[in-house]
């Protein structure tokens, strides 16, 4: 065994053990300090399978963004999680069933992709990918072969957001939104009433003398 793959199980075994101590921790800050730690472990990973890209992206992304402001909202609002673990062994056989056939899925996929005979490279086409760099080559590879999956992808996302920000706002009671089916019925005559009033003439009051000074 040499230190790659030492390092592989090592990471592998790190990864495993933070992930579940995410849905285990009873302190929210907590799991949010183990999902960082499985983000590390994630990105080690990827270096080590020579995806330094996605490995920085990963750490940039999700360590140095998501889970900073996952932390910040956590340690702001200071929410009570003990109401939200009542009942939590109540589903662990639903769970455990719906874990072994997610475990059996991956198995009979990878199962399946390990028989995959490796492609043939050449020392010309090593030497360019070699020069080129894997970062500017998954660059080319998204923009051109999988430019309309990632439009896709971006398009779902961007849909996900607003639906996650009109779900938020439409139960608060404080936000100011309106509802653009009755702006659509509205009359001219709804906006706007003319009210006729008598006219009121005011009659100016008598000026008061000044007072006489001793």
């Amino acid at each position: 065994m040499d230190s790659t793959t030492a390092l592989f199980y090592v990471f592998s075994a790190v990864l495993l053990v933070a992930a579940f101590r995410v849905i285990t921790a009873r302190s929210t800050v907590h799991a949010a300090l183990y999902l960082v730690l499985s983000f590390f472990s994630a990105a080690c990973l990827w270096m080590l399978l020579r995806a330094e890209f996605l490995a920085i992206a990963l750490v940039l992304i999700y360590v140095g963004a998501v889970m900073v402001l996952f932390l910040f909202v956590v340690m702001m609002l200071d929410i009570n999680t003990d109401s939200f673990r009542d009942g939590f062994w109540k589903h662990l056989p639903v769970a455990g069933l719906v874990g072994a056939v997610i475990a059996v899925e991956m198995a009979l996929v990878l199962m399946r992709g390990f028989n995959v005979q490796p492609p043939v490279i050449t020392a010309a086409g090593a030497a360019k990918v070699a020069e080129v760099g894997n970062t500017k080559m998954l660059g080319i590879e998204i923009y051109t072969d999988y430019l309309y999956p990632l439009q896709i992808a971006a398009v779902l996302l961007l849909v996900a957001i607003v639906a996650a920000i009109a779900l938020t706002l439409r139960t608060r009671k404080d936000s100011r939104h309106m509802d653009p089916s009755q702006q659509v019925r509205v009359k001219a005559a709804d906006r706007v009433r003319i009210v006729k009033m008598d006219a009121v003439i005011e009659k100016p009051s008598a000026p008061v003398a000044p007072e006489a000074k001793p």
